[in-house]
């Protein structure tokens, strides 16, 4: 397993491709692979410079990317591009910022189809979360396979306070807003 800062900038582009593989396939296969390549590659280069920024890359045995995680601190003021305005409105302002503010974020998780079924999403979760207990993700609400597994493996939903959406929000099994 190795460990990454903003030096993953340096396998930005095997890192796109890999991502690519995972977000284009079931059940996101509804999205184009070269804008969803263009999109992930413009948003690592920014995302690599945030505070705490962190990824973890497993290789498999013949070099490929076999899966990755990575996050980074969640700021204050709480953003509202991609999914963050849902977030807020599904969980309300004082639990984003009770919850989420200051957490580690995991933003992408990915296992490359060749190597599933061995727990590799899970210790790449596990790796990211022993540095950051007090972690949350988001995923899509169709991702049905996705959400089993978090749900599987301890991941918790707060409260909600607002209308549903298209994303579900999972604190870390650890994380103190899930006692």
């Amino acid at each position: 397993m190795q460990t990454y800062g903003a030096d993953i900038l340096g396998i930005a582009d095997e890192l796109t491709d890999a991502y690519v593989e995972v977000f284009t396939a079931p059940p996101w296969d509804h999205r184009d692979p070269e804008q969803t390549r263009i999109a992930f590659r413009k948003r690592l280069d920014s995302d690599a410079l945030r505070h705490g920024f962190r990824a973890w890359i497993e290789r498999s045995d013949d070099g490929r990317i076999a899966g990755f995680v990575s996050g980074w601190t969640t700021p204050a003021p709480f953003r509202r591009d991609r999914a963050y305005g849902s977030v807020l409105d599904r969980l309300g302002p004082e639990q984003v910022r009770e919850l989420l503010i200051g957490a580690f974020e995991i933003d992408e998780l990915g296992v490359a189809e060749h190597a599933r079924g061995a727990g590799l999403g899970r210790r790449l979760l596990s790796l990211a979360i022993a540095e950051h207990p007090r972690a949350w993700l988001l995923t899509w609400n169709q991702a049905h396979d996705t959400i089993a597994f978090y749900r599987r493996i301890g991941w918790k939903e707060p409260e909600t306070r607002g209308p549903e959406h298209d994303i579900i929000v999972f604190l870390a099994p650890n994380h103190p807003g899930t006692a």
